[in-house]
């Protein structure tokens, strides 16, 4: 399967999903509320903290169906790897939904501080997501699947399609049917029901049939438990860096004030729907690279993917970092909302962009198997930054919480990098630091700077707000582009060409 191919893919099928979700968002909080937006927010937070319980199943999962694909394994083997852990998925997802279920009356009354929602509200909504967050479990195990085997072309089709149900049809439900944030999670439950069953189908088509039928086997899960242990304890380390400050506003904000951080943490997360396409594209490749130690092409897909991901994710970074409040005000038309959400979406938008530089470096990582690094790593960061954020949470606020996501993502970048080249392509290192962060960063940042000029006074004019944004986002891209040399010596050929004809 060609890596462009699926690089598009993604960027189609992941970017249509991405706008189903933040197209519909203010009208959720028109038809429901900035508190019960909050829930959403905290069901979401639930989702990554719950994750752990997958025990590093669905990155294993990922990363042996590419190695099946390269060879490395029978197709016995790989289906007797998938029964075994469908089944300790499943059984680990109905024990999910049952205790979320058993805790939701204690959540909704001694947690959450809700003003205009009654606890009894609370308490089913969250009992509902119950369900949702037990089905996103097992969706997950099958979604790496279908990436490990390279059907990515497929999957994105899918889930643009389920993407496009569960959005409209959540409005269709709160504008037509309910009006209720019981309603919006009873449809996204349904919804989910038809993605596993969806995309459960697809992975078990791409496999070859077998004589002999697929069946719970330890030996295979004994095989995969050294790789499964690392990725278990770097998912636990990177939540409680990254979900900490979560937690703690969930439980010293009110519901709605805690809702509007979601919301800045929501546009944010869109830099990852830039990031993600084009690492899990790469990934199975370097997955096949790193096997058959392939040191040279290997350390071309690495750098080509770093400066690429650079490239496209610093204009949209920049352009939320230096016009945060524009950005909101453009998107749901409050200007309330966006001075009071503003500030925090430019902090989340910087910490975010430093994060998503090292996914490159840790797919890398991944692909030789190499888990004990980022566990050191994440386990000196754990022991530092976890007190600061119980001393800056109370003292300074989600504002406190949003600096101290910058300051970890940047020791990550200037750190865990150079630990990392010691070992792995030791002689890339410069070159990842100069042409596949500096330079794109740099032009990127100029243009944006020097069209602040031109940006509207007042967030009064949605119109102008939304025409700057898209102006200067595009030309801020257009300057990243050009540091890119693949682009550079595609674009030029092929201007001469015009000028020649």
């Amino acid at each position: 399967m060609s890596l462009r191919r699926n690089v598009i893919a993604n960027y189609l099928g992941q970017g249509w999903a991405a706008a189903m979700g933040l197209a519909f968002v203010p009208l959720y909080i028109r038809y429901l509320g900035m508190e019960a937006y909050g829930l959403i927010g905290l069901f979401a937070l639930m989702q990554a903290w719950l994750g752990l319980l997958d025990m590093g199943m669905t990155p294993t999962l990922g990363r042996e169906m590419a190695r099946f694909t390269a060879g490395a394994r029978s197709a016995q083997s790989i289906r007797n790897l998938l029964r075994s852990l469908e089944i300790v998925c499943f059984s680990v997802a109905i024990a999910i939904g049952i205790v979320v279920w058993a805790a939701s009356g204690w959540l909704a009354s001694d947690w959450l501080k809700a003003d205009r929602l009654s606890a009894g509200v609370v308490q089913s909504a969250i009992a509902v997501m119950a369900l949702v967050i037990a089905l996103r479990f097992v969706e997950a195990l099958y979604r790496s699947a279908l990436f490990g085997l390279q059907r990515q072309v497929w999957f994105n089709a899918v889930n643009a399609a389920i993407a496009t149900l569960r959005g409209v049809g959540a409005i269709v439900v709160l504008a037509g049917i309910s009006t209720t944030v019981e309603a919006f999670f009873l449809w996204q439950a349904f919804v989910s029901l038809i993605s596993v069953i969806v995309i459960a189908a697809g992975v078990h088509s791409s496999l070859p049939r077998t004589d002999i039928p697929a069946r719970l086997s330890l030996k295979a899960l004994h095989e995969i438990r050294g790789f499964a242990g690392g990725m278990l304890g770097i998912a636990l380390l990177s939540l409680l860096l990254t979900q900490v400050d979560k937690v703690l506003l969930s439980r010293l904000l009110t519901l709605e004030a805690f809702g509007k951080y979601t919301l800045a943490a929501t546009v944010a997360g869109t830099l990852y729907l830039v990031v993600t396409p084009i690492t899990a594209a790469l990934y199975p490749r370097l997955v096949e690279l790193a096997s058959n130690n392939d040191g040279g092409e290997l350390a071309s897909v690495y750098q080509r993917g770093a400066q690429l991901v650079t490239a496209l994710t610093a204009p949209a970074a920049l352009l939320l970092a230096l016009f945060g409040d524009g950005v909101l005000f453009a998107w749901t038309g409050n200007a309330g909302l966006a001075h009071s959400a503003g500030p925090l979406l430019s902090a989340l938008a910087c910490g975010t962009f430093l994060n998503g530089l090292m996914y490159m470096p840790y797919q890398l990582q991944l692909a030789h198997g190499w888990t004990s690094l980022a566990l050191k790593v994440n386990a000196v960061a754990v022991a530092v930054l976890v007190p600061a954020i119980f001393w800056i949470v109370p003292a300074y606020g989600a504002i406190g919480a949003a600096w101290v996501w910058i300051a970890l993502n940047a020791v990550y970048v200037i750190v865990s990098i150079d630990l990392m080249h010691r070992r792995l392509l030791p002689a890339e290192k410069s070159r990842w630091y100069l042409s596949g962060i500096a330079s794109p960063l740099a032009a990127t940042g100029v243009t944006l700077l020097l069209l602040r000029v031109f940006q509207p006074n007042v967030l009064h004019d949605r119109i102008g707000w939304s025409a700057f944004l898209v102006g200067a986002g595009l030309a801020a891209l257009v300057a990243a582009a050009f540091t890119v040399k693949d682009f550079r010596m595609r674009i030029f050929p092929s201007m001469r060409r015009i000028r020649n004809a």
